[in-house]
């Protein structure tokens, strides 16, 4: 069976359709089927790909998807992949790029360990997402998180959660993120949530900016059920309007892509999804964190300190110090 490959590129950026350009031509000399999207074939100007509509089956029997972009691409690409099971490939052409798995420098060498099978693949949790109100009910997902906001910039929204079928506490805030350990680097991190190693199993809550004593981030179990019920606005009176009657309600966001808004009375149930995303992730070493020659995997703390650029000099910990021994080099006196 001929193997293809769906690539999906940010089409404003110089950059991306540069690079996706390399890709296709690498994939196609090596006898890999190449897809494009309709809505970006005439901006990749890729002779040797086929052009497919960006709908769901679009990466259907594909091996890979390959994404040229940021995070919001690799997203946008996930709503293709997901339901046809394909692994999603990042090549990091944004900002922090927390989920892209290459940079453009190794751009050529990541391709060519995908030509050779030369890469793993991982489950990533997904949560599904049902809104509730007046007996009706409206069903999507999201990898990083279900976010419940405000719409009025001059006010919280009101909103009560629960956990498993409890109420937990009634909190005026400016939104509630309900993530996953992929998530927990995203939107919720900016909340002041707790970072989530994507081994772990779980889901968060993040109440954001709440005016209440107990707001804490909370990590339940992933077979748990988290609910937000919207009350409707928290501002204060004025002009004669009683508070009772401002009812501004809110909007859910998935992943910065898909939006349901809420009115008063709405309530949004959010679970462990039946269906993951996959990422593939390249096999081989990396120079370890302090800048010295041992190869070591690359590990999800590694990811943090490359994205973050968290300082890490001075660290002497086992693998260096057993490749100095190995005789590229003498251990430090006070290790």
């Amino acid at each position: 069976m001929k193997r293809t490959v769906l690539v999906v590129a940010h089409t404003g950026r110089a950059a991306a359709l540069r690079n996706a350009r390399l890709v296709v031509d690498r994939l196609t000399a090596a006898g890999v089927s190449v897809r494009v999207l309709e809505s970006e074939a005439a901006a990749l100007e890729c002779a040797g790909a086929d052009v497919v509509p960006a709908a769901p089956d679009a990466a259907a029997e594909a091996e890979m998807v390959i994404v040229l972009g940021g995070d919001g691409t690799l997203l946008r690409a996930a709503e293709l992949a997901r339901p046809a099971g394909a692994p999603l490939l990042g090549v990091n052409l944004g900002h922090v790029g927390f989920l892209a798995e290459t940079e453009p420098d190794d751009l050529a060498g990541a391709v060519d360990q995908v030509v050779e099978h030369n890469y793993s693949v991982e489950e990533r949790m997904t949560v599904d997402v049902t809104v509730r109100h007046n007996g009706t009910s409206t069903d999507t997902w999201a990898l990083n998180e279900a976010s419940v906001e405000k719409v009025a910039r001059e006010r919280m929204i009101e909103v009560v959660t629960e956990i498993d079928g409890r109420p937990l506490s009634r909190w005026a805030c400016d939104g509630v993120v309900c993530a996953t350990p992929t998530g927990s680097t995203a939107y919720a991190f900016s909340a002041g949530g707790p970072i989530v190693w994507p081994e772990v199993e779980a889901l968060l809550m993040v109440p954001i900016s709440a005016h209440a004593l107990f707001a804490g981030p909370l990590v339940v179990s992933p077979q748990s059920v988290l609910a937000v019920e919207v009350l409707g606005s928290a501002g204060l009176a004025h002009e004669g309007v009683s508070r009772r009657s401002q009812t501004v309600g809110g909007v859910l966001w998935c992943d910065g892509r898909r939006s349901v808004d809420l009115a008063p009375g709405a309530r949004v149930e959010v679970r462990r999804g039946t269906e993951p995303v996959l990422l593939a992730r390249l096999c081989g070493g990396r120079v370890s964190g302090d800048g010295q020659a041992a190869a070591v995997p690359f590990t999800f703390t590694d990811r943090l300190v490359a994205k973050f650029g968290l300082p890490v000099s001075g660290w002497r910990g086992r693998a260096v110090k057993n490749a100095r021994q190995d005789g590229k080099e003498e251990p430090p006196a006070d290790a």
